[in-house]
């Protein structure tokens, strides 16, 4: 059994390309450590999920999608969430279930000396990807909910589509429509989640401190958040995917 002298609280956060994630967890990340906290960040592709590097060659080889990360300057398209079909749900209920019990491993495995850690992506983010009008396939979520770590602060970060692919061009704007109108449909479906409207920096990330203050520091509000900038990076191309 793991016992840890500190209690870990668990953020993760969610949303459509292009919502500004990166952007609101480096935020978040320099406002607890300015309060003395230890934080670590993880992303989930990278180091949750199962086989990614084999799910990573199919993707590309079977569904010839474009590889690497879209930028207003090189705009790609990739196909592999957004790309549908029975065999395709099938194999993600499969892989799905195994990233949700290697999540429970990850989360069990951080550090006790880590106080928090921020998900870039999670649990969620696979739900999204499912026909969620489909009865079976909200039976499945529940499912997942049970086998995965609940996080203490779940976030979707809520941008327009037409935004986001103006920001991050990967994946067709019909496509972050319906992905969108999905996290919405997950959150009633999974309860707990919390929706933070991003087209606006600063307001977003006051209310992302705010969130988290309520929930893990039993504050009713947090202190203005003091952005630090934060250099535009493009991320490896492993880092969003279904």
């Amino acid at each position: 059994m793991n016992m840890r002298s500190n209690k870990l609280r668990v953020v993760s956060f969610s949303g459509i390309d292009g919502a500004g994630k990166s952007t609101q967890i480096q935020a978040l990340r320099n406002h607890l450590q300015s309060r003395g906290m230890r934080v670590e960040c993880r992303e989930f592709w990278d180091d949750v999920v199962a086989f990614s590097r084999l799910r990573e060659f199919l993707s590309h080889r079977v569904l010839k999608g474009d590889r690497g990360v879209g930028s207003p300057e090189n705009p790609i398209n990739r196909r592999d969430k957004n790309v549908r079909g029975w065999h395709l749900t099938i194999a993600r209920l499969f892989l799905y279930t195994l990233d949700a019990i290697h999540l429970r491993a990850v989360v069990a495995g951080i550090s006790e000396q880590v106080d928090v850690v921020i998900f870039d992506r999670y649990i969620f983010d696979e739900m999204a990807n499912l026909p969620l009008d489909s009865w079976s396939a909200r039976f499945f979520v529940r499912l997942l909910v049970t086998l995965s770590p609940k996080p203490d602060v779940a976030m979707v970060l809520d941008a327009d589509p037409d935004d986001a692919y103006a920001r991050k061009p990967e994946y067709p704007v019909q496509f972050l429509h319906v992905n969108r109108d999905a996290y919405v449909k997950l959150s009633r479906i999974v309860g707990g989640i919390d929706i933070v409207e991003s087209s606006l920096l600063e307001p977003a990330t006051q209310a992302v401190a705010e969130i988290f203050a309520s929930k893990c520091l039993r504050a009713k509000s947090a202190p203005p958040l003091k952005l630090v900038p934060v250099p535009l990076t493009i991320p490896h191309a492993r880092s969003q995917r279904r």
